[in-house]
């Protein structure tokens, strides 16, 4: 089976790559991305470039069961890709995100719920418009083009290799400063998906022809605040460190002011929650426990901050 991955080497597309050579001997995976971080270790094939210049898309000149699609962003993406490249698509894989439904609508959104064409300001105004564009690109596109289509929309992602500013900001806190704030005002509420979990979402959706034409929301069921996050993230850490630990109160106001961070939903106002039970009916979704999945990203930043 032939893969082509275009993104791949950060985090939820690195996880994948990682997931899908442990679990299968058969995939033949080519990674398209800038090269800033090599998969050539997993054994894998590596085109690096940028996917907006016609010349590297070329190279991409094989038969892929699945192109899968880490990296998308702006209108246009998907297009040019279909487009671009040389070898057949036998499925367009897309990842996008919970992000796209309409807000505001205080409902658990399943998938048929509408999606947001309002304007927001600002960088997550963009990436939003930017989501939602490409969902409608992909269907469009590959509707055309005779190519079958499946749009994963994972929630928060945590997980091992997630540098970006969220769960390993506190981590990192608890290992070294031994603190963690206590937002006192915090009502927000909110879904994660361990990273591992959303990788085999992926490999559940190759070749799937349920999953054709199909959307799914990938997120576990439980609400998540930030008390049970910080609780869950306590219950990993060593003993050692939580019998250290000081949890300084704050307000979500004060928060913002002082830059303390706010990864995650901190207001009523903000949440938007969604239902999984597609993803588990017909793809088969099993999701890892909490607890679990933070024990898990707590030992591996722990060996990066130590």
């Amino acid at each position: 089976m032939n893969l082509l991955v275009i993104g791949g080497s950060y985090f939820y597309g690195r996880v994948f790559v990682m997931e899908a050579v442990r679990e299968s001997t058969r995939c033949n995976i080519t990674v398209l991305n800038r090269g800033t971080y090599s998969m050539k270790e997993f054994g894998v094939s590596q085109i690096t470039g940028d996917r907006h210049e016609p010349s590297v898309l070329a190279q991409c000149n094989q038969e892929y069961d699945a192109v899968i699609d880490f990296c998308a962003y702006e209108a246009g993406d998907v297009q040019a890709v279909v487009e671009g490249i040389a070898g057949r698509i036998g499925q367009y894989i897309l990842i996008s995100t919970v992000d796209v439904y309409e807000r505001g609508s205080g409902i658990t959104k399943t998938e048929e719920h509408a999606l947001e064409h309002r304007s927001f300001a600002g960088e997550v105004g963009a990436y939003i418009a930017g989501k939602v564009a490409l969902e409608e690109e992909v269907r469009r596109v590959c509707e055309d083009k005779e190519i079958p289509y499946t749009v994963l929309r994972p929630a928060i992602l945590y997980g091992p290799y997630n540098y970006a500013p969220r769960e390993s900001v506190y981590i990192k806190m608890m290992l070294l400063n031994h603190a963690l704030p206590h937002f006192t005002d915090a009502d927000g509420k909110f879904q994660f998906v361990y990273v591992k979990d959303a990788a085999r979402a992926v490999l559940k959706a190759i070749g799937n022809e349920k999953a054709y034409g199909q959307s799914y929301n990938l997120c576990r069921d439980d609400i998540i605040t930030y008390d049970i996050f910080f609780h869950a993230l306590k219950s990993a850490a060593d003993p050692e460190i939580t019998e250290e630990l000081q949890e300084i109160p704050v307000t979500v106001e004060d928060a913002e002011t002082q830059h303390v961070p706010l990864p995650f939903p901190a207001t009523a106002a903000e949440t938007e929650l969604c239902s999984n039970e597609k993803s588990i009916r017909e793809l088969g979704m099993e999701y890892t426990d909490l607890q679990d999945g933070m024990m898990r990203t707590y030992r591996a930043f722990k060996n990066v901050f130590i």
